[in-house]
């Protein structure tokens, strides 16, 4: 569990990046904070592993306050993959890339070489395995990122900007490995402007805007209602806004998911046959 008490964090040039956010997030949630740039999505997200410690306020990480443990310590539990992977990346090639960890966490030789193949297989990364990170696009070098922290299987996944630079077969593959996390009981944070991936994936919501929540609900709740998203610059996904529309129809406004959506029509579509 992740507990955020009443928090407030300054950078060293005086800007005041959170200001008395409170949050809790129970093991085995999916939980997506959204919001413009400079809203504190990534300041806050930071304290989750000990990366940045709060000016005032609490944070406890399975009950153990931050700020009397370690990084290292918090990271061997909460695994964090940054926004931009260069920030991450160092390794001569993918393959040292992702044991880094595993090693330093000691894990033997055989488990070390199973997970890095896991890894790299689930993330399409496999034919790269002896290249540099650093000859790989934008996109590739992120799942590289991504391999690295989880080949280790942390409890608490933290993900900043996860789709940026994916395809939608990646973002696929990425939803349905948070859905498996879910299913094993780890938690999965995710910050992003990527109001269609959350549409699919309704994970719980979290809105910030100015350092502070301004909203904080069900993914089908937050993501159908204009005056809130508008709160946090947000726009209402494409599947909801199609819906809007159609709810004079008789069809529901509060439709997310294109599954969702086009079992709606088509029993619509039947029932008008009748």
């Amino acid at each position: 569990m992740i507990e955020v008490e009443n928090v407030h964090f300054s950078y060293p040039n005086g800007v005041e990046a959170l200001k008395g956010v409170s949050l809790t997030i129970r093991n085995g949630e999916f939980v997506a904070i959204m919001g413009q740039n400079g809203a504190g999505k990534t300041t806050l997200v930071k304290h989750f592993n000990g990366l940045l410690k709060p000016s005032e306020g609490k944070v406890r990480v399975d009950g153990v306050e931050t700020t009397k443990t370690s990084v290292a310590a918090l990271a061997r539990n909460a695994g964090f993959v940054f926004q931009n992977p260069d920030h991450q990346l160092f390794s001569e090639t993918v393959e040292d890339e992702v044991a880094f960890a595993l090693k330093n966490f000691g894990f033997e030789a055989e488990v070390i070489e199973q997970r890095i193949t896991w890894a790299l297989n689930l993330l399409s990364l496999t034919q790269y395995r002896k290249t540099s990170p650093f000859l790989l696009s934008g996109g590739e070098r992120k799942r590289v990122a991504l391999a690295s922290v989880l080949a280790w299987n942390p409890n608490t996944l933290i993900l900043d900007e996860p789709t940026i630079g994916q395809d939608y077969q990646q973002k696929e593959k990425l939803r349905q490995f948070v859905v498996q996390m879910q299913t094993q009981g780890k938690t999965v944070v995710i910050v992003t402007h990527d109001v269609e991936f959350v549409a699919e994936s309704n994970p719980r919501v979290v809105l910030m805007k100015e350092g502070t929540i301004v909203a904080d609900g069900e993914g089908r709740e937050i993501l159908t209602t204009p005056e809130v998203l508008a709160q946090s610059s947000i726009v209402l996904p494409q599947i909801a806004q199609i819906f809007m529309k159609l709810a004079p129809l008789g069809l529901p406004k509060n439709v997310i998911d294109v599954y969702d959506a086009k079992e709606i029509i088509l029993k619509a579509l039947e029932e008008r046959r009748k």
